[in-house]
């Protein structure tokens, strides 16, 4: 499908928008600040797309979660600008969302990322979206919640109360995940940070069991939480991205996970990427660049998986 069509062109402008100029298809506009949570909620979101919208070709769409540890950053973290701009670019509508963070934030921070989906099902004909073609991804926390997303569709203790569900009618499930080195499991065990000094260890330790809700570092409530625990045949494809030296989520987490989703024969691609440690983007690491671009092989993931 070519998603750089010029038959035809419809502009949507919620508030602001700002349009960087580029030539040809690079065009893009980003709609700031947009509500999708309940007027009373602060957290907004970012619709990056393509400057001219093609009326005669639908638009894949792609839901970005930010990372920070489920405590900090938003949707104006530097990864989620360049992954979402890297997607507007190839004719994606894409999504930054800000989400509940911090003490207590489990499984609220969830039902916000559901709900961002939803909210792009809604919108599906203002933005000429295809509803049957999203996925979902993110960074570190961002990847912990974009694969519970993935894995948790329909499963009625993971979706948010009616008192809460913006868009009850509207399904959350998505046809593909992109997982940059999230936690496949937020159970803590010996390896959990164990290459951080040990005040910062205890210190993230701590952060953890503050975000779930977690008595202890046994508590059911990690258990629950991990994304690891709920695939299925029905799991969408995954795209698992993990840098080969990363300090903070250890490798195992993401070679676990690729090894769960063969048992259940979910289609996923492993890329240890060399020389990178935690917080990389599709391009740079540290603001340097990758050893690897990896543009296109997160496009060409897309592509295949959402049939384009």
């Amino acid at each position: 499908m070519n998603f750089f069509s010029k038959l035809s062109y419809i502009y949507v402008f919620l508030c602001v928008t700002t349009v960087y100029t580029a030539s040809g298809a690079d065009r893009i506009s980003v709609v700031r600040d947009v509500q999708y949570l309940e007027a009373t909620r602060s957290e907004k979101l970012d619709i990056y797309m393509p400057a001219d919208l093609s009326v005669s070709n639908m638009h894949p769409g792609f839901v970005c979660i930010h990372g920070g540890g489920w405590m900090n950053l938003s949707k104006s973290e530097g990864r989620s600008v360049e992954i979402c701009t890297t997607l507007a670019k190839a004719g994606f509508v894409a999504l930054s969302i800000d989400y509940k963070m911090g003490p207590g934030s489990w499984p609220t921070d969830l039902y916000d990322c559901k709900n961002a989906v939803r909210f792009l099902k809604s919108h599906a004909k203002e933005y000429n979206v295809d509803p049957s073609k999203i996925a979902v991804g993110g960074g570190s926390a961002g990847g912990h919640l974009a694969l519970m997303v993935g894995f948790t569709a329909g499963e009625d203790q993971f979706e948010p109360a009616d008192s809460v569900n913006l868009y009850p009618s509207i399904s959350s499930n998505v046809q593909a995940v992109i997982d940059m080195y999230g936690p496949s499991s937020v159970c803590i065990t010996n390896k959990t940070h164990a290459n951080l000094p040990y005040d910062e260890r205890e210190a993230k330790i701590a952060e953890r069991l503050a975000v779930f809700g977690a008595t202890s570092d046994q508590s059911d409530v990690l258990r629950l939480a991990s994304p690891i625990n709920y695939i299925s045949e029905k799991s969408p494809p995954v795209l698992i991205l993990h840098g080969s030296i990363d300090p903070n989520v250890e490798l195992a987490q993401s070679i676990n996970l690729s090894e769960k989703l063969k048992q259940y024969n979910v289609p996923y691609q492993l890329v240890i990427v060399k020389g990178a440690g935690h917080s990389f983007d599709f391009e740079t690491w540290k603001q340097k660049p990758l050893i690897n671009d990896l543009r296109p092989l997160a496009l060409g993931f897309l592509t295949k998986y959402l049939k384009l």
